[in-house]
């Protein structure tokens, strides 16, 4: 039976008195790759940022390995969304990678070339290397996620959590970064991602958390990815279609 690495219980957050997350409770075995959906609004962002302490909870407990955030963030990674980073920063593609050495360097300490060598090595890895001083305001929408999570490999890092990190990328990109993630978990790694495209769900995540508010139903993907839960999660929102075989095919309306 896997280690249970991540543990959340009561968890409620809101924005200007309104609540965002209600009750939130589940647990997250080591070496699981977890897609979290839920409609526009859901959540889901913001339960990554309460984790995190990016955002303040209300009420709840979050015990990564059996300790606070702040004891175990050393081993915890993060790539946000795209949209709420400032691309326009004066900095190039090596230099945003090696910012994830930080906490091993030390802020007031210059990297050694060890640290850039494996910052480029990171690149190398979501073929980005020939980008490496390349300014990050000049590179297109996809290139701009491989470096951010080039900057998230290179933390070695035991847990990752990616905030809609195949949004808006090309077919490309999409697959390399579903190749890393992959990888990741063959290694042992935990990642948790928010993701939007529930025709992807079966075969990216072999775990799936739907959340709307409250966790909706948590479990591994071949049992809990059922009509049933998507609709109790998006309601009238989308329009399902399951065939004989148990497929899925979901419709926008």
């Amino acid at each position: 039976m896997s280690k249970t690495v991540l543990k959340v219980e009561n968890l409620t957050a809101s924005y200007r008195k309104n609540y965002v997350l209600e009750d939130v409770n589940f647990e997250i075995a080591q070496g699981s790759l977890t897609g979290i959906v839920g409609p526009n609004g859901a959540g889901k962002s913001t339960l990554i940022k309460t984790l995190l302490r990016l955002h303040p909870p209300i009420t709840g407990t979050v015990d990564f390995y059996g300790l606070p955030f702040k004891d175990a963030q050393r081993v915890i990674g993060y790539v946000p969304q795209r949209g709420s980073v400032d691309w326009d920063f004066p900095t190039n593609a090596l230099d945003v990678v090696v910012m994830g050495l930080y906490g091993k360097i030390g802020w007031l300490k210059r990297p050694s070339k060890a640290h850039k060598r494996l910052a480029y090595e990171a690149l190398q890895k979501m073929g980005m290397e020939t980008y490496a001083n390349r300014q990050i305001s000049q590179l297109s929408g996809g290139q701009q996620q491989r470096v951010f999570l080039a900057r998230a490999l290179v933390q070695d890092a035991d847990f990752y959590f990616m905030d809609e990190p195949l949004a808006g990328v090309d077919a490309a990109t999409e697959k390399a970064i579903m190749a890393i993630l992959k990888e990741l978990k063959s290694y042992g790694k935990t990642v948790m991602v928010v993701h939007h495209d529930l025709q992807t769900v079966e075969d990216y995540f072999d775990h799936v958390l739907f959340l709307n508010r409250t966790v909706v139903k948590h479990g591994k993907t071949l049992q809990v990815f059922t009509k049933e839960n998507i609709t109790k999660t998006y309601g009238g929102n989308l329009r399902i279609h399951f065939a004989e075989e148990e497929s899925h095919v979901v419709h926008p309306l």
